[in-house]
């Protein structure tokens, strides 16, 4: 459909339209940088969905059953900025819409989540949004059946680009979608044939709607700006029993006479003169910035059409009982029943009593067993390694098209849409995700794991097989610089607990870490319990900690974490048995000791004895902890792993690689 059909035809759709094209033009052409041509081609696309499909309140953001929008086409973002301001949102005003890409904006180049309501995720890793979203539905289909449709009945709807489709976490999370007949998700395909490089044809030759017919979605085609056939087309979708997934044949740039349907609007400002020419074709003789204000009461109606339904809704919740409304409030809210802290206090004391010599994979499923007795909103799975990662308890189900209520995902050998599945769930609300795989696999999850890292959402992420303790799977499973990278990322909790009691106790902290993720990196092989004494206090918390400290004159500290700890402590019955002082400190997070004040970290490290770093894994990192300026023993080494593993039973690598007691102990008289 042409311009001047349009404007003629369907002058309130034009003009709604018009204001999100050019308040994404002009904010793109002040800063300098941007792209305008997604919001431009996609304008009547979102214009309908806003005005007649999307469930939303602009007063009420985060209203618990409103429908989500994910821009999984991030570069795109002035489109959602633009409607978001024009429906009504109150965090944003023209001025952030003038300040877009500009140092403490809150319009970021790419929507990121917290900026501004409105806004479910963060996007700009294409790929990313249509996974997490997928992780949204999964999340209302569980909660909906749980609660009923009195209360949750959304739909997620995801605008995808050309390049979202490409990556190839997009195909994990289309699979893992049509697998559970998700039928309350909607992709929105911009069609538009152009990516950065130019035509779509240099690099794809997808048949995109036979692929996803072929992963069990509806599929639908519709002309991206016929206000008509696209609200005929979404109507459809809504109704299917199955994901849907919906191309819209746009054209880029929709409007510029020089640019659209090119590679130039891609990512560039229009120009001066383009704009200019634009604003005659469109008949906009208003200023830069300024929308008149009938079409601003127009999508303000359009911000509020929801408010009846909304105040239903609320009347549904008032009408619970006050016990059950408490409950839907605090897991929705995702706080952590009070309980929980002594039912895992008791089974520390437990496990104190018992002594247990077991792998920490399996220490982290009796932790869960408690976990999921006492919190009914979590939810698990694995990718493909449940038996492995030790993360099904009794009491969860399976989550299938057959038991919705399910709190188990087998997520299949998806690692990337599982962690993005999982920032879905989590950024929903009303359930608590945690999921497991190898941990030298987290290769193939970074991207997901770095967004809920930055968006600040509780996400717990299982990682076992941590060493070279896995033994014969060899160099390929077997994680050496993992930790290394994972403790590099902001605002993630890296914790490798040595025995059950640490394991208990990461639980305990990354389930009340509501603005952190969490990897807990888990052994294979079995480990004794090195914590003797039962403590009400929670020690993990600590980051590190005196396991145990020498009665002689101190003169070697042995830091260690995970399955090296119990391997510190035998080099100290060593040390000691021929006179030489020795304290052994467990270290199970580092994020959480760096956070401690210098003080504590100087009592346990001590400034003057000789520090001995001890992990099967990278060096790097370990200088902060040996080799800190109030140090002053320069003799500071570190056991670990400079190289790949190898193939062999586990007690073979350690001893090949020198990570012993008897190597530790040659190496410490060495340095003395």
């Amino acid at each position: 459909m042409d311009i001047e059909n349009l404007k003629k035809n369907f002058k309130a759709h034009w003009d709604k339209a018009t204001a999100i094209r050019m308040l994404s033009i002009d904010a793109v052409q002040k800063a300098k940088s941007g792209h305008p041509g997604m919001p431009m081609g996609m304008a009547d696309v979102c214009t309908v969905l806003f005005d007649n499909h999307l469930k939303f309140d602009s007063k009420y953001p985060n209203w618990p059953d409103r429908d989500r929008f994910i821009l999984s086409a991030g570069h795109g973002s002035m489109l959602l900025y633009s409607i978001l301001y024009l429906t009504g949102y109150e965090d944003i005003n023209i001025n952030d819409i003038k300040n877009f890409r500009q140092i403490a904006s809150k319009t970021a180049g790419h929507p990121e989540f917290g900026h501004i309501q409105g806004i479910e995720t963060t996007t700009g890793p294409l790929g990313q949004g249509l996974a997490t979203g997928v992780g949204m539905a999964i999340a209302e289909r569980i909660l909906s059946n749980k609660w009923g449709k009195n209360l949750i009945n959304h739909k997620t709807y995801i605008l995808a680009g050309d390049g979202c489709l490409m990556e190839g976490i997009s195909q994990e999370a289309i699979t893992l979608a049509g697998k559970h007949k998700l039928s309350n998700l909607i992709v929105l395909w911009d069609n538009n044939g152009i990516t950065i490089d130019g035509d779509i044809s240099k690099s794809c030759v997808t048949n995109q709607i036979d692929r996803f017919k072929s992963s069990n979605w509806s599929t639908f085609e519709c002309n991206g700006h016929d206000p008509e056939e696209i609200d005929f087309t979404i109507s459809k979708a809504k109704k299917s029993n199955l994901p849907s997934f919906i191309s819209c044949k746009t054209i880029i740039g929709f409007g510029s006479p020089n640019k659209a349907g090119t590679a130039g609007v891609h990512g560039s400002p229009l120009g001066d003169e383009e704009i200019k020419i634009v604003r005659e074709l469109f008949d906009w003789d208003h200023k830069p910035f300024d929308i008149p204000q009938h079409i601003i009461k127009a999508w303000h109606k359009s911000g509020s059409k929801n408010s009846h339904v909304r105040k239903q809704w609320t009347d549904n919740l008032n009408n619970l009982s006050q016990k059950k409304k408490e409950f839907f409030l605090q897991s929705i809210s995702g706080e952590i029943p009070t309980k929980l802290k002594n039912k895992l206090r008791n089974f520390k004391k437990t496990i104190v009593n018992d002594q247990p010599t077991i792998a920490t994979r399996k220490s982290s499923e009796l932790s869960l067993t408690v976990v999921n007795k006492n919190i009914p909103y979590t939810i698990g799975g694995s990718a493909d390694l449940t038996g492995s990662n030790n993360t099904l308890t009794p009491e969860l189900g399976i989550f299938s098209p057959e038991n919705p209520k399910g709190r188990y995902i087998h997520y299949g050998i998806r690692e990337h849409a599982m962690a993005a599945a999982m920032n879905g769930i989590s950024l929903h609300g009303g359930l608590i995700p945690y999921g497991g795989t190898f941990l030298a696999f987290t290769d193939y999850a970074r991207g997901a794991m770095r967004l809920s890292s930055l968006m600040k959402i509780r996400v717990i992420y299982v990682m076992t097989h941590d060493s070279i303790g896995l033994g014969e799977d060899g160099p390929t499973h077997q994680p050496i610089e993992h930790l290394a990278i994972l403790r590099a990322t902001p605002n993630m909790l890296v914790f490798r607990p040595a025995d059950t009691i640490e394991t208990a106790e990461s639980w305990e902290i990354a389930l009340e870490s509501k603005e952190t993720p969490s990897t807990i990196a888990l052994s294979r092989q079995n480990l004794p319990t090195v914590r003797k004494k039962h403590s009400f206090k929670n020690l993990t918390s600590y980051g590190a900690y005196i396991i145990n400290d020498t009665r002689l004159l101190k003169k070697v500290v042995l830091v260690a974490s995970g399955s090296e700890v119990s391997i510190a402590l035998n080099a100290q019955k060593i040390l000691e048995n021929e006179g030489i002082g020795t304290r052994v400190v467990s270290m199970p997070c580092w994020e959480l000791f760096d956070k401690q004040e210098l003080k504590y970290q100087r009592k346990v490290l001590t400034s003057n004895c000789l520090l001995v770093g001890i992990e099967a894994a990278s060096p790097m990192g370990w200088d902060k902890w040996l080799h800190a300026g109030w140090r002053k023993n320069k003799n500071n080494f570190f056991v670990g792993i400079n190289d790949f593993g190898a193939s062999a039973p586990a007690p073979d690598l350690y001893k090949h690689f020198g990570i012993t007691s008897e190597n530790i102990v040659k190496k410490v008289k060495e340095k003395l």
